[in-house]
């Protein structure tokens, strides 16, 4: 007969067993990763992001720190003569110098910049010894070289002869005035196809990284715009406009006619909204929206676009005009390239 005393001691045999059999089944089955938790991964603008987030990616598959990834990862259209609007090989200003401006920021909210740095190869590196080997944060024209070079930097010609015959040909018929947007112009002339935004116009490279460690960084990198005037600087080495890191809620990046970003201290704002509860694809329309309501005409006629990550890992962008793409680099796929939403 199963009395009272066998039936506790078998209940008590039976929860023993079970209890192991799931210690058991939790070391054997993988654990569950959430789909907005991808770490690590790496964003950027372009499709010439697709090359820089693969280099990006060699450091953050070892386990390495995502500031170092965003540094490497520019590197590559920095040093990509075919690449006319990045570091070497960029179209030079009315004067025909090539100046370069970058930036770069840390989870801790380290930040280091270069302005207007001529005859530097990798002026994201300079900023990045700005931000470690300095109290400052910016560092301009001569100053940016002659600290560049105490550094240790090479100084280089960083005109190639593709952008100084493009430059001879624009002098042509182009007169040296503040005219706004005269790129544009000059493109809807003789070529539109190379109006910003689309596949041959492709302006700064901005990148996002979230390392295993679930920490963000961020780099911005450019030659400017093509025949600006000597000096001009626009968004991308202007923390808060062109590039913004907070390790708490996330980071974005921007590209297009900087003027406009930093107006509306771009990135900076995509950033804010996420915080109140915004996804990065609605912070970024939502800041595009504010430079198409200020300025409705002038927005016609320019791109300006936005790269997004929350602290998750989700990602989302918005531009002005079609033709804004990004690159996307993780663990399930190194070379996604995503065709961003516009408002026109």
């Amino acid at each position: 007969m199963f009395n009272r005393r066998k039936f506790i001691k078998a209940s008590a045999l039976s929860a023993g067993l079970l209890a192991i059999d799931k210690n058991s089944i939790a070391e054997v089955l993988p654990k569950k990763t959430s789909k907005a938790g991808n770490f690590p991964i790496v964003i950027s603008t372009w499709d010439f992001g697709i090359a820089a987030n693969a280099d990006a990616w060699k450091v953050l598959s070892a386990g390495g720190r995502a500031l170092d990834a965003v540094e490497q990862g520019v590197w590559v259209p920095e040093a990509d003569e075919h690449n006319q609007s990045v570091g070497y090989g960029g179209l030079p200003d009315r004067d025909g110098h090539v100046t370069l401006d970058a930036c770069i920021m840390d989870e801790l909210g380290n930040c280091g910049a270069v302005l207007a740095l001529e005859h530097i190869k990798h002026p994201i590196s300079v900023a990045r010894k700005v931000m470690e080997k300095t109290p400052h944060v910016m560092l301009a024209g001569d100053g940016a070289l002659q600290f560049a070079l105490e550094q240790g930097f090479k100084k280089e010609n960083l005109l190639t002869p593709a952008s100084e015959k493009a430059w001879k040909e624009w002098l042509k018929t182009a007169k040296y005035a503040p005219v706004m947007n005269i790129e544009n112009k000059l493109y809807q002339k003789a070529a539109p196809q190379k109006l910003p935004g689309n596949q041959y116009n492709h302006d700064t490279i901005g990148m996002l990284a979230i390392d295993v460690k679930g920490n963000i960084s961020g780099a911005c990198t450019t030659s400017g715009m093509a025949y600006k005037l000597h000096g001009r600087i626009g968004d991308s080495p202007i923390i808060g406009a062109g590039l913004y890191v907070d390790n708490e809620v996330g980071g974005a990046t921007s590209t297009g006619v900087g003027e406009e970003v930093v107006r509306n201290v771009g990135s900076f704002l995509v950033v804010e909204l996420m915080r109140q509860g915004y996804t990065p694809e609605a912070a970024c329309k939502e800041a595009v929206m504010r430079i198409i309501k200020k300025k409705p005409e002038t927005a016609k006629n320019i791109q300006v676009g936005f790269l997004a990550i929350n602290k998750k890992g989700e990602y989302g962008a918005y531009a002005i005009q079609q033709g804004f793409s990004y690159a996307v680099c993780n663990a399930e796929k190194q070379d996604l390239l995503i065709k961003g939403k516009s408002y026109y």
